[in-house]
Formats: C-alpha cells, sequence, structure tokens
C-alpha cells in the first residue's frame, strides 16, 4: 500500500495547488489524484517526476510504502 507524501511536502515547502499545478503543467485535478494515498498508486511516473521536480524532491520522497505482488491499485485504496 501506497501513502502519498505530496500534501505535506507542499505544505512543508508553501507551495499551493494552483502554483504547483503552473511548475508542472498538470490540471489541479491531477495533483489533487497524487495527494491522496489513493490516487498516487493510479498516478504515472512521468507524473509523479514532474511534480517531485517542481517540488525539489525526488520521486521516492512522494510517497511511504511497498508494492505487494498481486495488488491492484483498488486493494492500495483499500477497495475490495
Amino acid at each position: 500500500m501506497f501513502k502519498s507524501n505530496i500534501k505535506k511536502t507542499m505544505k512543508d515547502r508553501g507551495v499551493r495547488t494552483v502554483l504547483l499545478s503552473e511548475k508542472t503543467g498538470l490540471s489541479s485535478a491531477t495533483i489533487a489524484k497524487a495527494r491522496s494515498d489513493s490516487g498516487i498508486a493510479e498516478c504515472r511516473l512521468s507524473t509523479l517526476g514532474r511534480i517531485a521536480s517542481a517540488l525539489g524532491v525526488s520521486v521516492k520522497e512522494l510517497f511511504d510504502g511497498e508494492y505487494e505482488p498481486g495488488e491492484t491499485a483498488a486493494d492500495s485504496a483499500g477497495k475490495t
């Protein structure tokens, strides 16, 4: 299961969703999805790369947890 650290990283750096959207070229909806624990597992690596670059962190710092074989995005979101 993955846990998103994007919301905390944004808060720590004083970055609001609108600014992150402008810096990355991603929609506010995509940023909101990535900020949620259930949504981050469904984000493309390229999306996380753009967010990480804009926040000045590595992609690995954007989430906690490990993917377990056989786990689906729905499983990691707690939906079975």
